[in-house]
């Protein structure tokens, strides 16, 4: 009769997260459909204002520019969209892209990339909120979708040094089974896989509740957008029957045409804020305060040129009580693992105690000025 080994807490608390991934995937597919019905009639009542003479001056800037965020929100979903069609085309990630895509979205559509685009959030300028900007948000997009793989050990859509710019989502997935195996199992001291299993315990336990919380913060947005949805499309339907001059409008009219301007504004911006929960804990702007507020950090290069990776490991132990014997287990464990370093493009190198000095200092300098 054959037994099955017994999974380790750390096994089982990371299957945990990586099934709160799937679901999380599975809701900003959900929020993806939501935002394209919602899209669609925004445009909807946009063209009933488009219509209307004589609208005063004020009334007409603020719809104007409401209308140029949606579109930037559009123009972000399209480049998500189209940047996943060119890499699946040339077979960027091989199986390993179609193995994360089934971590909760089968295949990227529309609707799909504008979950996404709502879920990392997007500026009025085009660009994504929080660290993310340009190519680095389309980056994180698709990284997202191949994080099953990657957590897995696949490359996922995007893989490397892209990665260490994402620090969000995709980090907490890399922080699963695959690199708490490896670095744990790395080392043939007992003592010494203890001290990484109860690290990598308490990333999962950390990331569990994230993960909660995020997929609490995606049903309350389908909530809402499906009910401003609904009163966007009575109003447009209401203003038919204003006629198409405002002058000749009755007062109370005129009161319900400001009234449905700010409607057109909480539902886009409902398209372009970022779900909190999945926005990195260690951002770029973190970084970049905590070398203004630490005379001397920014002198040494290794600090400089290892912003990404800086980020990413802050984002990775952030919240996560690391003393100095971990320090020096976590140097062995990096430095150790060829596999994660040629997946990550990275080198031996790259990690030495310094580096994770500045990383716990810059954390504790967060958690100081929060």
């Amino acid at each position: 009769m054959l037994f099955s080994k017994k999974k380790s807490e750390l096994e089982l608390a990371s299957e945990k997260v990586q099934a709160l991934v799937k679901q999380s995937n599975e809701k900003i597919n959900e929020l993806g459909q939501c935002d394209f019905r919602l899209y669609l009639v925004l445009n909807q009542i946009q063209r009933v204002f488009d219509i209307i003479r004589n609208m005063p001056s004020d009334k007409r800037l603020k719809y104007e520019s409401i209308k140029k965020v949606s579109l930037s929100w559009k123009q972000q979903v399209d480049e998500i969209y189209n940047d996943y069609e060119k890499a699946m085309r040339a077979n960027i990630g091989g199986g390993a892209a179609g193995a994360g895509l089934g971590a909760g979205v089968a295949a990227l559509g529309p609707t799909a990339a504008m979950g996404i685009a709502t879920t990392f959030g997007v500026a009025s300028t085009g660009t994504a909120i929080s660290a993310l900007h340009g190519a680095a948000a389309t980056n994180a997009a698709l990284a997202w979708l191949g994080g099953g793989a990657l957590s897995a050990g696949g490359g996922g859509m995007v893989a490397g040094k892209a990665l260490l710019a994402l620090a969000g989502p995709i980090g907490w997935a890399i922080a699963g089974v695959a690199i708490a195996g490896s670095l744990v199992f790395f080392f043939k001291a007992k003592s010494d896989k203890e001290r990484l299993e109860k690290i990598f315990l308490q990333i999962s336990q950390r990331d569990q509740q994230s993960y909660q919380l995020a997929i609490v913060e995606l049903n309350e947005r389908i909530k809402r957008i499906i009910e401003e949805t609904q009163k966007l499309e009575d109003a447009s339907m209401e203003i038919l029957t204003f006629g198409t001059d405002y002058n000749t409008m009755t007062e109370a009219q005129q009161y319900a045409l400001g009234s449905y301007v700010n409607l057109m504004n909480s539902a886009t911006q409902l398209l372009v804020n970022p779900i909190l929960g999945l926005q990195p804990k260690f951002t770029q702007e973190d970084y970049y305060n905590y070398l203004e507020r630490v005379p001397g950090v920014g002198l040494y290069n290794s600090v400089l040129f290892k912003k990404d990776l800086i980020i990413y490991l802050a984002n990775l132990f952030y919240k996560v009580t690391i003393d100095e014997t971990d320090l020096s287990l976590l140097v062995k464990s990096f430095r150790g693992n060829k596999d994660f370093q040629k997946q990550m493009e990275l080198e031996k190198k790259d990690f030495d105690e310094e580096l994770f000095k500045v990383v716990v200092s810059a954390l504790n300098d967060k958690y100081r000025h929060n």
